[in-house]
């Protein structure tokens, strides 16, 4: 236990004296570069959390977070598969989808897409869908034989809304020749969900017109799309339950980590490796505290003599130490952490005050800094914390250890 006599010698030795000046001034500055350290170190996980988040929320949102195809053509007699699904616990919505890759010519130009074949109310109940409409009028794709596409397709194309365009696919019949088929739709809207993939290059039309158009029988689709309630506690469970419940081994089954792999392993391996690259910091703040402490024991040989002189253990000269170096490091990370905390919470403030300081108020570029998304894991943020101070205590060990050695009759003998 560290006793209060202990406790008042180290603020002693933490106060700043004229011999001591220079010591003091390189403890605060390993007290800042800690609590900088450590508030970088959140906003930037904290940042890149969001981003994550993000993108995954739009692919999520698109294409359902787990799917179930044939395994060789066609998957058949979907609708009692769709009703088997749904009563799947945690399970939100069930969707039939078919995609083709085609071409589609209008306006004079002709651009690769993918089209996609859904339910109206499947389509129009995706909130990504609904909330990313820029143009038209989604309603009529009730009614009317047309698409809702993406918004940077539509430009591509140069068509307007209401405007015709043509769409051809291409197949093999059974004799392996390849055969064309072209339909006319119309463009009825258009979204913006920012993501080049669907804003490029996807179209989506009623599920029975592509059906009819494309001579594809009434039971059949490329795949079943399930949204799954909070899938990142339920996702397992659920795709277990789903691949019970279809009862099939002529069926895939993929959830949307292993549907979109690369991306996935390429933001963990960002996110680990910029954790590991920021942790040097508060590492190399530590160092500062070894250093300065270190100085520190050198400068108060004499008063650490005067006090093993006067009764006090070799035990209680490294508690004192100890206390002293160990508390700048833990100020340090208790400051940083608030401080990344509050950055993370008042961002849209602090990146306007960022965009003002460096000139660069308008365009997009300020727009897309106002609207940073950040998503703080708390988790996280204690890892954060635990590690600073985990680096601070051990930063702390070498220069007490160093007091405690010390004898006082070496100490004193050139004083």
């Amino acid at each position: 236990m560290i006793s209060s006599t202990e406790r008042t010698i180290a603020w002693r030795f933490l106060r700043s004296r004229e011999r001591e000046g220079f010591i003091s001034f390189i403890a605060w500055f390993a007290l800042i570069g800690v609590a900088l350290g450590v508030a970088t170190l959140i906003v930037v996980l904290s940042v890149m959390n969001g981003f994550r988040g993000d993108i995954f929320g739009r692919i999520i949102g698109m294409n359902g977070h787990i799917r179930v195809s044939a395994a060789k053509g066609m998957l058949t007699d979907y609708e009692r598969l769709v009703a088997q699904f749904a009563q799947v616990p945690f399970v939100r919505s069930v969707t039939p989808i078919i995609e083709r890759q085609a071409v589609v010519s209008g306006g004079g130009f002709t651009r690769g897409v993918q089209l996609r074949g859904m339910r109206v109310e499947d389509a129009l109940k995706r909130s990504i869908i609904r909330e990313g409409i820029v143009g038209g009028d989604p309603g009529q794709f009730e009614t009317e034989a047309g698409v809702i596409m993406g918004e940077r397709l539509r430009q591509a194309l140069g068509l307007r809304f209401g405007e015709s365009f043509t769409v051809i696919t291409y197949s093999r019949n059974e004799n392996g020749t390849l055969s064309a088929r072209d339909v006319t739709y119309k463009v009825l809207a258009s979204f913006m969900v920012k993501r080049w993939e669907f804003d490029s290059t996807l179209a989506i039309a009623p599920l029975d017109l592509i059906q009819d158009d494309f001579n594809i029988p009434d039971n059949a689709v490329s795949s079943i799309e399930i949204e799954v309630i909070d899938h990142q506690r339920n996702l397992a469970a659920v795709l277990d339950a789903v691949k019970k419940r279809a009862g099939r081994d002529d069926l895939r089954f993929a959830d949307w980590r292993s549907l979109n792999s690369r991306l996935v392993g390429a933001l963990e391996v960002e996110r680990v490796l910029m954790f590991i690259i920021l942790s040097l910091i508060v590492l190399v703040a530590s160092m500062n505290v070894v250093a300065s402490f270190t100085m520190l024991v050198r400068t108060k040989t004499p008063g650490i003599a005067i006090l093993r002189t006067m009764g006090a253990t070799s035990g209680a000269v490294v508690r004192i130490f100890f206390l002293a170096s160990a508390s700048v490091g833990t100020i340090g990370t208790l400051v940083g952490g608030a401080l990344g905390l509050l950055v993370c919470a008042n961002m849209p403030a602090v990146t306007a005050v960022l965009s003002w300081a460096t000139g660069s108020m308008d365009g997009a570029g300020s727009t897309w800094a106002a609207n940073l998304p950040v998503r703080v894991d708390y988790a996280e943020v204690a890892t954060v914390l635990l590690i600073a101070l985990g680096l601070s205590l051990v930063a702390a060990m070498y220069p007490a250890w160093r007091a405690g050695r010390l004898e006082p009759v070496e100490a004193l003998r050139h004083e």
